[in-house]
């Protein structure tokens, strides 16, 4: 497991990396939400009322920060976070 600062201009976000048995599990949260990969659930997150991005197909943090935004949730989409960007955009809108 690894837990990283991610340094952004508008605040540090917080990345964790889990090695599972198949593929990796990665979250980034900042202050306001986070982006998880494709081994979450965008239901559950939505249901919550979370601000959530989902992006997939990465293996580590650099991965996640250069990669695009697959879904959002609807309270995303208040921050303007839509699918297409670029997750390190999407986070920058979470602080």
């Amino acid at each position: 497991m690894m837990i990283e600062q991610i340094k952004l201009k508008r605040g540090i976000a917080i990345g964790l990396h889990i090695e599972m048995q198949h593929a990796s599990l990665i979250v980034v949260k900042a202050d306001l939400g986070f982006v998880m990969c494709g081994y979450l659930d965008m239901a559950t997150a939505e249901m919550l009322g979370d601000v959530a991005a989902r992006t997939s197909g990465v293996s580590t943090l650099d991965d996640v920060l250069t990669a695009e935004v697959k879904s959002v949730t609807p309270k995303a989409k208040e921050l303007g976070i839509v699918a297409g960007m670029k997750v390190a955009d999407a986070l920058e809108l979470m602080f």
